[in-house]
C-alpha cells in the first residue's frame, strides 16, 4: 500500500459511520505518520465555554465574550486536556507544528495568553483528540468509513460549528445528504 499523508486534511465521516465519537463528523488531521494519525473533531461542540475552562483552569480574564465562545470535543482520547488549534503557530512550550501557518498546542500558556488578548490571531480549543494507530487511518480509508479533502484554515476558523462539516463536503463538490450509507467496490 502507497503511504498516504493525511496531515493538514479533514476526514468527513461517512453516514454510515456507527461509531458515536464520529458520526456526523468533520476531523482536522494535525499530524500523521508512520506511528499513527492525531486529529481534532472540529464540528461538536460541548456544553462548555471557553470562559467556563479558564474559570476551571484558574485563569482571570475579563472578556465576556469568552463566556459565549463554545469549547468542542475534539476526539475521545484525554478528554480532560485542552487542545488549541491555532494560526499562526508561533512559539509556544509544548506545540505540534502542523505547517508554517498552523500550530496545536497542550501547555497552558497558550490559554493564559488567550485571556489575557496576547494569543494567536485564530483558535479553536477542543477538550480531547481523536487517535491512530499505525495504519490504522489507512484501513479505514478502505473500508469506505471517510472521505478526504485538504483542510481549509476558514473553515476551521471562519465558519460556525454547525457549518463545518457541509462547507468540507463542498470543497468535494459533494452534498452530504447525497451520500448513501451502503458502501460498494467496482
Amino acid at each position: 500500500m502507497q503511504s498516504t499523508n493525511l496531515t493538514h486534511h479533514f476526514l468527513i465521516a461517512m453516514p454510515a459511520t456507527a461509531d458515536p465519537f464520529f458520526s456526523n463528523t468533520l476531523t482536522y488531521i494535525c499530524e500523521h505518520n508512520e506511528r499513527g494519525a492525531l486529529g481534532l473533531v472540529i464540528n461538536r461542540v460541548t456544553n462548555l465555554t471557553l470562559g467556563n475552562l479558564f474559570e476551571q483552569f484558574n485563569i482571570p480574564f475579563t472578556d465576556p465574550s469568552f463566556n459565549e465562545l463554545p469549547v468542542l470535543f475534539g476526539g475521545p482520547v484525554q478528554l480532560d486536556c485542552s487542545f488549541v488549534l491555532h494560526q499562526p503557530a508561533g512559539n509556544w512550550q509544548s506545540t505540534i507544528v502542523v505547517n508554517s501557518a498552523l500550530g496545536l498546542t497542550t501547555s497552558s500558556d497558550i490559554l493564559q495568553a488567550i485571556a489575557n488578548g496576547k494569543g494567536p490571531e485564530q483558535t479553536l480549543v477542543t477538550l480531547g483528540y481523536s487517535g491512530w494507530a499505525s495504519g490504522q487511518i489507512e484501513h479505514e480509508l478502505t473500508q469506505n468509513a471517510w472521505l478526504t479533502v485538504n483542510a481549509s484554515p476558514s473553515i476551521i476558523f471562519e465558519l460556525p460549528p454547525d457549518k463545518r462539516l457541509s462547507a468540507a463536503m463542498e470543497l468535494l463538490g459533494i452534498n452530504f445528504s447525497s451520500l448513501s450509507g451502503d458502501a460498494g467496490h467496482s
